[in-house]
């Protein structure tokens, strides 16, 4: 029964975690004014396909690539550890994104938000690879 749960808790914050990434990139792209050029994300440690890269990346395709790598990546059936794993990835997304303000974005409101989104993750980014250290998942066996 109890691990019945666990899968049920994990598949609950593959979907809550899905949409929440969903509902973001919506907001972020909804909030562009009419006729502004799409904004384009960061290149080279993103992870993306090539063919998304050529040319810059926008944000849509960077949450598709986010919610792709959360799709694809193993459950292990503990949810702390499946909820940590898959809150990095989110964080990373967030990272790539504000680094594509800051090379791309204009507005000091945004830019300002884009550099204290950046160090927040970052610092959350720590703590959860502490805990998967911890927790016998380090980030390493995460990529293989």
């Amino acid at each position: 029964m109890i691990s019945k749960f666990n899968s049920k808790a994990s598949s609950i914050a593959v979907v809550a975690l899905t949409a929440a990434l969903y509902f973001h990139a919506a907001g972020a792209q909804t909030s562009a004014s009419p006729g502004a050029a799409p904004m384009h994300g960061m290149q080279g440690k993103s992870g993306m396909a090539p063919a998304a890269m050529a040319g810059g990346m926008d944000m849509k395709a960077m949450m598709k690539g986010n919610n792709d790598k959360m799709s694809s990546m193993a459950m292990t059936g503990n949810a702390d550890v499946d909820f940590a794993m898959m809150m990095r990835i989110h964080h990373q997304g967030a990272i790539d994104m504000a680094q594509a303000e800051l090379r791309d974005g204009k507005d000091a409101q945004m830019r300002k938000m884009a550099k204290d989104i950046i160090a927040a993750q970052k610092k959350e980014i720590a703590q959860l690879d502490k805990f998967l250290a911890k927790s016998g998942h380090p980030v390493e066996k995460m990529s293989k």
